[in-house]
């Protein structure tokens, strides 16, 4: 009778200029995986030489091409052999010392499913608005999922299969990886764990519009790709809140003052959402930023498709 052995798990780390969190981020995974391998996307601050210092395999990721994390977690993926599993996890972020066994045990038995998240949390969420919005975004239902975010550990086979992340994304990668993975039989779970901690580190209401524009960019891009099922109904929403509903208030309102009275939908919006999550602070702050995030969002979205009538692409859209 063959001995039972354990599975092995290996790591992806992708970042640029992370410095000290990426050596946090290293070190957290050290003692829970057989192999560390971060991919350096241009780091200027030391990164790279750091982290060979602290034992990862680094890849300097080829600058010369247009940079995406999809392309940085496959160049990652392709220097693992013999592994079970992978955790995919952001340079900003250090991994809870239990995930990982947790993780892995859970796909262990659970042969039917690919991609196990847990809950990502902001390590600092009290230091801005913004952080505390990114805490409340990641604190995803618990159970059978859609998709998951950045940090995941996932089945190596499973994911090669479909061809890995999509390099051309420059944002939404995960979900469209997910949706592939759904559509070929296999499952996505979120548990009920500590995984990771996030240093988000927006301060400013310029860093939290452009992540909200970056949302939108995912958004058109997804529905453009695998149809109105993926993402078409939040695209829809930042198209009819960010963009459709201030024209027609302005059209309106050029020809009869009664028609600006159609902006008093943004604070009943604001209210109806607030109420819903139960009227305290976090969800009067949810509600104000989910309803202004259209008009970035709604930038996003237009702008996907402007450039796609131009044979072009959208660059990389950066907030910190």
């Amino acid at each position: 009778m063959s001995a039972i052995t354990d599975p092995v798990t290996d790591a992806v780390v992708i970042g640029r200029n992370e410095g000290a969190r990426l050596l946090a981020c290293i070190a957290s995974l050290e003692p829970q995986v057989r192999r560390i391998v971060y991919v350096d996307s241009g780091s200027t601050d030391g990164s790279a030489v750091a982290a060979r210092k602290a034992g990862a395999h680094v890849v300097d990721l080829d600058m010369t091409q247009p940079f995406t994390a999809a392309r940085a977690r496959n160049a990652g993926l392709a220097e693992l052999d013999g592994a079970d599993f992978v955790q995919f996890v952001d340079g900003d972020c250090t991994v809870q010392p239990d995930w990982i066994a947790t993780a892995s045990a859970f796909l262990t038995a659970h042969p039917d499913a690919a991609v196990v998240c847990g809950r990502r949390r902001e390590e600092r969420p009290d230091a801005s608005v913004y952080n505390r919005l990114c805490d409340g975004e990641w604190n995803t239902p618990v159970g059978r999922a859609l998709a998951c975010g950045g940090d995941a550990l996932m089945r190596l086979d499973a994911v090669r299969a479909e061809g890995a992340y999509r390099a051309d994304l420059i944002a939404g990668e995960e979900p469209e990886l997910c949706l592939r993975l759904r559509a070929s039989g296999w499952q996505i779970w979120r548990l009920d764990a500590e995984m990771t901690l996030h240093d988000a580190n927006i301060h400013r209401l310029s860093q939290w519009a452009r992540r909200s524009r970056r949302a939108g960019h995912a958004f058109a891009e997804g529905a453009a790709l695998h149809g109105r099922g993926h993402w078409g109904h939040e695209t829809r929403r930042a198209l009819i809140w960010g963009l459709a509903l201030p024209l027609a208030a302005v059209g309106l309102g050029l020809m009869h003052p009664l028609g600006w009275l159609l902006l008093l939908a943004y604070p009943a919006q604001v209210l109806r959402l607030a109420l819903r999550e139960g009227a305290d602070r976090g969800a009067w702050e949810r509600a104000f930023f989910t309803t202004l995030a259209k008009f970035p969002e709604a930038w996003g979205v237009l702008a996907f498709h402007l450039t796609r009538l131009r044979g072009r692409r959208v660059g990389l859209i950066e907030y910190k």
